[in-house]
């Protein structure tokens, strides 16, 4: 069996990328079909050397991070190994997020350093940057001084063009010049496979988002697993429409394929029709998606003059995922060998996950076993006691996966984490005796809408600013479409009258659009418990017969 072949490796994603380079310098590395952009391995090895000299001669020093706020732009794949050989911190930005969302976490994370693009959907991300650091447009390059974000130096645009304050990544190609490669060599000899070298920002268990600390060892160990997994070779070319500044990308994605040679046809951002053009252009082998994107291509009207034919695996997760749907891809786009995992970004983040040859029953209506050097048991969320099998508990997982922690956070790295490095998901389970995992409830009262994670103190926090309400929950709504949908149910202040459209108007252009709550409804009191303590779970019940129609 293949967790027989490998053992875990301490080697930095640099030495990964120099590995697969060796091996396979002429084979397609990276494709976007949509631009017909391409590059082999050794091109792709250049070019990211080329930027992290750039990087260098910028002044970005060991241990900085580098936000990063772009779609799947060809630079984003870049940037993730320019910055992982010269020792800095990649921080994923989401691309929905709004100002005081991009605000939060560059102070909380004390980014030095800010990639953008021009902007995404309806954000013009240069212009919400100059909102937040006018400083930007009179001071010196490189030499940034703001009170509000007294940590940032530098901000670059992931582009030709040319913004105030900002560098390009022309010039930053062409800084390169100004550093040795001897020097370039000493920075990456320097670094140590248990450097903290990704960031992605999470609400964990409860709360505000927090920076997730995440090394070479736990990620690249866990893009191994994941590719050794669909059995991924030199020969497969992996179609990735889902967005890389979550680790279903840079990680699923990106590390699963640069372990074992794999192409990357990357896509900007989610389109049926140009991810079925990109599988049938480069014959694909595998895909990936959330539930939601399966589903918008199997009912896409134009599916059936696509070929799938040379589809074969892939990963479907990110949100439950409809049996159904799982039935459909396997007849109907071939890919007998599709997998489904589970895992949160606080654990790299796969720990079990189904194999290619196990029965179809398990394939589809579980979350598999632990994946090789990843413990994972069941325990009773209040006492902590270790469960028997078929009984549900909270998922609770340790190994080389679990993070180094939370950012500037030790308190609730501590409580996510206990004493034995046990990792606690949040999530209720049930693992039957073969250790096969099935994903039965939330601990936590997370919303999962259509693969965004979304957590309801967040929505709650920004509402309570609202002129009007009293008191705000934030809950679940299921949905056929989403999995779930976002539900805000309101006490208004006494003599206020509030519509549901007043609400979503005060969210919109401030959170990002798919936290705007799609139910709004007005209430008298909420469901307590005899402690009183909220409850939530009621309120998602209720939620059924407030809006039958909801889709």
């Amino acid at each position: 069996m293949m967790e027989n072949r490998k053992e875990l490796r301490e080697v930095t994603l640099g030495t990964i990328l120099d590995e697969t380079v060796e091996k396979y310098p002429d084979n397609d590395a990276i494709i976007y079909v949509d631009r017909d952009f391409r590059l082999t391995w050794k091109q792709f090895a250049d070019l990211v050397d080329e930027v992290a000299m750039g990087l260098m001669a910028l002044g970005v020093q060991k241990g900085e991070k580098v936000a990063i706020w772009a779609t799947n732009i060809p630079f984003w794949v870049v940037l993730q190994f320019a910055t992982a050989r010269i020792g800095a911190i990649l921080l994923t930005v989401n691309t929905n997020y709004k100002i005081a969302e991009l605000k939060y976490l560059l102070q909380q994370s004390e980014s030095e350093n800010l990639f953008i693009i021009d902007g995404f959907q309806d954000t013009d991300y240069v212009n919400t940057v100059y909102e937040l650091l006018p400083e930007l447009k009179t001071q010196q390059r490189g030499y940034l001084k703001s009170e509000e974000f007294p940590h940032l130096k530098r901000v670059c645009f992931l582009g030709h063009e040319k913004h105030r304050g900002m560098f390009s990544i022309p010039e930053i190609r062409a800084m390169k010049a100004m550093v040795t490669v001897e020097e370039y060599k000493a920075r990456e000899a320097s670094l140590d496979p248990h450097d903290v070298v990704n960031m992605q920002y999470t609400s964990g268990t409860t709360g505000f988002p927090k920076g997730v600390m995440l090394t070479h060892y736990n990620i690249g160990n866990n893009g191994f697993w994941i590719g050794e997994n669909q059995k991924f070779s030199d020969k497969d070319r992996l179609c990735i429409p889902v967005p890389l500044f979550h680790c279903f990308g840079c990680v699923l994605g990106v590390l699963a394929a640069v372990n074992h040679g794999t192409t990357m046809v990357i896509l900007e951002t989610f389109d049926p029709v140009m991810v079925m053009a990109s599988v049938e252009q480069e014959r694909c082998t595998a895909l990936y998606g959330v539930p939601t994107m399966f589903i918008a291509l199997l009912e896409h009207p134009l599916f059936h003059k696509f070929d799938f034919s040379t589809l074969r695996t892939g990963i479907m997760a990110g949100s439950n995922c409809p049996v159904e749907v799982m039935r459909k891809v396997i007849d109907r786009m071939n890919m007998s060998e599709i997998t489904i995992c589970y895992g949160l970004t606080e654990n790299s983040p796969v720990m079990t996950y189904t194999r290619i040859d196990d029965d179809i029953q398990k394939r589809v209506e579980t979350v598999g076993q632990p994946l090789p050097f990843i413990e994972v048991k069941i325990i009773n969320p209040e006492t902590g006691v270790t469960l028997f099998p078929d009984t549900q508990g909270e998922v609770c997982c340790r190994g080389y996966s679990v993070m180094k922690g939370y950012y500037n956070n030790p308190e609730a790295t501590a409580g996510a984490i206990d004493a034995d490095g046990w990792l606690h998901s949040g999530d209720l389970g049930v693992m039957d005796k073969d250790g096969f995992l099935s994903i039965t409830g939330r601990y936590k009262d997370m919303i999962i809408r259509g693969g965004e994670n979304i957590y309801p103190k967040e929505i709650e926090e920004f509402l309570y600013r609202m002129d009007g309400i009293q008191d705000v929950q934030v809950a679940a709504v299921p949905s056929e479409k989403y999995g779930e949908e976002v539900g805000a149910f309101i006490i208004p202040k006494k003599g206020v009258s509030l519509e549901e459209s007043d609400v979503q108007d005060f969210c919109r252009g401030h959170i990002s659009r798919y936290k705007i709550p799609r139910y709004v409804t007005f209430v008298d009191s909420y469901p307590m418990t005899a402690s009183g303590k909220i409850q939530k779970f009621k309120l998602t019940e209720i939620s059924v017969d407030i809006w039958p129609d909801r889709r």
